[in-house]
């Protein structure tokens, strides 16, 4: 059969349910929890070697964490909506947008977090923080870097167990077959009938993030004297949103308003991103070039 080419995925989402409440733990609930831990264990590291203490750490993880779930939420709401209620052509309710409900913004349980919106609300969090702090935001920007690539490993295999943001259909033997995706989107009712294979863009993604922290940790421990303010900040947000902008060209749209764009939301997010990575690594190389013209 075709299906012994390619893997079959078909995880549950829930580890278990709490007796009693009947509330579900989730595996992607449990991704975005390590993704915190890790990134908090890497920082530690960081800020002892650089002379800050703990409880500067534990602050900015405080902010960090609401900065993150805040602005990844509000990211999906208004990125990928819908943000009004949409109607069938006899008035039925369709899908209930977000600013005719507000209170549904807050159902962060029923899925919907945007990782560019997340990216955004970490910047956010760590201006505010460095204005209560007066904490060198440079010098900030610098060293989360170092752990935003580890996090976003974490919350793609998160997305990799849900069967979510898949990517295009492919003939290749490593494609995955999603039952629990499009099992329900082609109403197919058992194994028998053929499922479309896809691109496991959440695996290629995880991968890319878990090399990329190399690099960047590897930069902080080896070159960090080395390089200017900045320079690890700006080269993060140009590998990781070019990685994204093209990783893009192989997964599905997330929302059906997609299909009519030039290139999706997730793409057109991306380029600010770059542009701003651009930008941070020339400021970078001009004030390593002031400083050394001081010093001759």
């Amino acid at each position: 059969m075709i299906f012994d080419l390619f893997i079959v995925w078909n995880p549950s989402p829930e580890i278990f349910t709490i007796p009693g409440i009947d509330w579900p733990v989730r595996w992607y609930g449990l991704t975005w929890a390590m993704a915190f831990i890790a990134s908090h264990f890497i920082l530690n590291k960081v800020f002892k070697a650089e002379g800050r203490t703990n409880q500067a750490l534990d602050t900015l993880t405080l902010y960090i964490i609401l900065g993150t779930v805040i602005g990844a939420r509000l990211g999906h709401c208004l990125f990928y909506g819908p943000l009004f209620d949409t109607v069938d052509a006899q008035g039925e309710l369709i899908s209930q947008g977000y600013l005719s409900h507000p209170l549904n913004i807050l159902k962060v349980y029923e899925g919907g977090l945007a990782s560019h919106g997340g990216a955004f609300g970490i910047i956010t969090a760590m201006i505010l923080y460095c204005r209560k702090t007066k904490e060198n935001w440079l010098w900030l920007f610098d060293k989360l870097v170092i752990v935003v690539p580890l996090a976003s490993m974490f919350i793609r295999i998160g997305n990799l167990i849900n069967g979510e943001i898949v990517g295009n259909k492919t003939n290749l033997p490593w494609g995955f077959i999603f039952k629990n995706n499009d099992e329900d989107k082609y109403n197919l009712q058992n194994f028998g009938i053929q499922i479309p294979a896809r691109h496991p863009a959440q695996l290629y993604e995880a991968i890319f993030y878990f090399l990329l922290f190399g690099v960047m940790y590897w930069l902080w421990k080896n070159k960090r004297n080395n390089l200017g303010a900045g320079f690890m900040f700006g080269l993060m947000c140009v590998v990781l949103f070019l990685q994204r902008f093209l990783v893009e060209f192989i997964k599905e749209n997330q929302e059906a308003f997609e299909n009519n764009l030039p290139i999706n939301m997730g793409q057109i997010l991306s380029i600010p991103f770059i542009l701003i990575g651009v930008f941070f690594i020339w400021r970078s190389y001009k004030l390593a070039a002031k400083k050394i013209n001081q010093h001759q």
